[in-house]
């Protein structure tokens, strides 16, 4: 595939200062759930959109309208049914080992979702929640002008998402790292609650010793959203959080908050489990978003400081 830089962030637009008045989120799972609280929490009317109903709890008293993102018939009748002011797109798979599993399913729903969202777009605003799986993972962290190398099935489906969305000049790529937060009743829920729910059965648990993220609170990446939706800015972000771990040391903390025996921990490397596939350093920083005024207000918490006032 061939590599490009990543769109430089914009200055604002017109748009700038102003939510939208009603927003469209595509997708309905963890994130976009917690994104479409945070939207509607200022003000904002917000639909979520998905193939199948919301399940989780931030999710199910949302509107919500049924769509399959691959259809171009559907996104453009959803577009015009809802008339959005702006598109935040979270569609298509995240369990990584599932898309390396299933890479045409998985390109298909990420890259050609994009592509059916952009025709429909009419000029609006768009935000691509993306991931750092779009790097190779060779370097301790990426910056928005690291050159990509999706790292796997997920990664190179993400990067073909970003450039159908970026093609349009509205869209605004925010890259996150790994999102944790509790996630009670979710059917595939992140790091931190599956390492708590193991922990607290008293479960011994490998966990790669070969592999190191840059966490971010499920809250950060939907605070971000939000401020960067009136900001009128384009191109690509990246929101990381502050500390750069590795998963062992990261599940022992786990351990320690909930007064587990960290011996249930057992490092491992990555090859020969659900890891193998992640990038060795699965880490993100941002080279700009330190002089984005809007952004200010919204420093990303540090990962062991969020863990340690999280009540399990």
């Amino acid at each position: 595939m061939t590599d490009l830089r990543p769109s430089p962030l914009a200055p604002p637009g017109s748009t700038a200062g102003a939510l939208p008045g009603r927003a469209l989120v595509i997708g309905s799972g963890y994130l976009a759930g917690h994104i479409a609280v945070r939207l509607t929490g200022l003000g904002v009317e917000t639909v979520l959109s998905s193939r199948s109903a919301p399940v989780l709890p931030e999710s199910c008293d949302m509107r919500w309208a049924q769509v399959d993102v691959t259809s171009r018939p559907q996104v453009a009748a959803l577009m015009e049914a809802i008339q959005p002011d702006a598109v935040v797109a979270v569609h298509g798979p995240s369990d990584i080992t599932w898309c390396e599993a299933h890479p045409e399913k998985a390109y298909a729903t990420h890259h050609g979702g994009a592509r059916n969202i952009a025709a429909a777009l009419d000029g609006r605003p768009v935000l691509l929640v993306s991931t750092d799986n779009v790097f190779p993972g060779e370097a301790e962290s990426h910056g928005e002008s690291a050159q990509t190398s999706p790292a796997n099935a997920y990664g190179r489906a993400k990067l073909a998402a970003e450039r159908e969305l970026l093609a349009t000049s509205s869209a605004l790529v925010l890259r996150v790292s790994l999102v944790y937060g509790w996630e009670d009743r979710g059917p595939r829920p992140n790091f931190l609650t599956s390492v708590a729910r193991s922990l607290m059965r008293g479960e011994r648990l490998r966990i790669p010793d070969d592999h190191w993220n840059t966490p971010v609170l499920v809250e950060d990446v939907a605070a971000w959203t939000a401020t960067l939706m009136s900001s009128g800015r384009t191109g690509t972000l990246h929101l990381g959080g502050p500390r750069r771990i590795g998963r062992v040391d990261w599940a022992r903390h786990i351990a320690r908050q909930l007064g587990a025996n960290p011996a249930l921990i057992v490092p491992t490397p990555r090859v020969g489990t659900a890891y193998a596939c992640r990038p060795r350093n699965a880490c993100l920083h941002s080279e700009v978003a330190a002089q984005l005024p809007e952004l200010q207000r919204h420093r990303p918490v540090d990962v062991l400081e969020a863990t340690h006032a999280l009540t399990f």
